[in-house]
């Protein structure tokens, strides 16, 4: 199951955050279950850290090559660089089985 699948699974039945700030908030307060950025984003420095306080933290994380497709995975009209689930709801088998 690839990212935005999950994404959008989590956004209809449980809670995420959008956007590098919400993110970081929600990894650094430990209510970030999976996260989830985009490898587009320019200039790189927006999202390099999500990956190391995942790791840090131990929440699971994957890039993804589209900040639109993330847009569109978690319901809004404009892009996205990076999503967070807060609560994973019909998602938590698929997240679990991402876990790195």
């Amino acid at each position: 199951m690839d990212a935005y699948t999950i994404i959008e699974k989590a956004r209809r039945t449980g809670k995420v955050d959008k956007g590098v700030n919400e993110v970081t908030k929600a990894i650094e307060r430990g209510v970030a279950k999976f996260v989830v950025y985009a490898s587009d984003v320019d200039p790189k420095e927006i999202v390099q850290h999500l990956s190391v306080l995942c790791k840090e933290k131990g929440i699971p994380y994957e890039e993804v090559d589209s900040k639109q497709k993330l847009g569109i995975a978690v319901g809004i009209p404009v892009n996205t660089s990076a999503v967070a689930v807060i609560e994973t709801g019909d998602a938590e088998k698929d997240i679990s089985a991402m876990k790195k």
